[in-house]
């Protein structure tokens, strides 16, 4: 029994990714790939992608938003967890990082189910207005500034039921004094969804911290 959170040692983390999740191979190639990268620490942990996909599963999520997909590490986990109906909207405003990501969706075989938007993600989010209330899921991890706009219209979005996570919650513990734009905006987006009505929410220390709302 513990009351606090394991400390994540080099060794354990090694260890959740040996027994404690199974690996699909094209995830692991394309970690494999982004290490050789400086920002190769912009993907999720693999364990954080091994949490997301259970929560696909047992929310039976079939219609999804991703706000920043990077080399589409997260969005692949995602898809794969989907059933064979499912779809993910990715938008992203990058074409040299997205083209990793549609690389190893083709070689996943689940290219056919994202469609991909290069645009400031606000921009579609306003295009999607017409689908408000259709969603299952949304990912956010994007430019920290936006958050709390992304938040607001993910709700909109979202169905009853629906799941909202939102990465990076607590910004290598910079929440507790923010002292920047990116982590005073973070720490606003937390407390903001702590008193929102609206949802069910847990912030969990998975990785750099995973805010998880679910729309009432």
């Amino acid at each position: 029994m513990s009351r606090t959170t394991l400390t994540i040692s080099p060794e354990i983390a090694a260890y959740l990714t040996d027994a404690g999740m199974r690996d699909h191979p094209v995830l692991s190639e394309l970690r494999a790939r982004m290490a050789d990268f400086t920002e190769g620490y912009m993907q999720i942990s693999p364990e954080q992608g091994a949490f997301m996909q259970m929560l696909v599963k047992i929310s039976g999520a079939r219609k999804g938003i991703e706000i920043g997909t990077f080399t589409g590490y997260s969005a692949l986990a995602t898809v794969l967890a989907m059933p064979e109906d499912g779809h993910l909207t990715c938008l992203d405003v990058s074409e040299e990082w997205t083209n990793i990501a549609r690389e190893h969706w083709q070689k996943g075989g689940v290219s056919e189910k994202i469609t991909l938007k290069i645009q400031p993600a606000l921009d579609s989010l306003s295009e999607m207005a017409d689908q408000e209330g259709s969603f299952d899921w949304v990912f956010i991890d994007a430019d920290k500034e936006n958050y709390l706009n992304y938040y607001q219209r993910s709700i909109e979005l979202l169905k009853s039921g629906g799941l909202v996570l939102v990465d990076n919650a607590l910004w290598g513990g910079t929440v507790l004094n923010p002292q920047d734009a990116e982590a005073r905006a973070i720490d606003e987006c937390n407390r903001f969804i702590q008193q929102d009505n609206r949802v069910d929410m847990v912030l969990l220390p998975v990785s750099d911290g995973l805010m998880i709302a679910r729309k009432r």
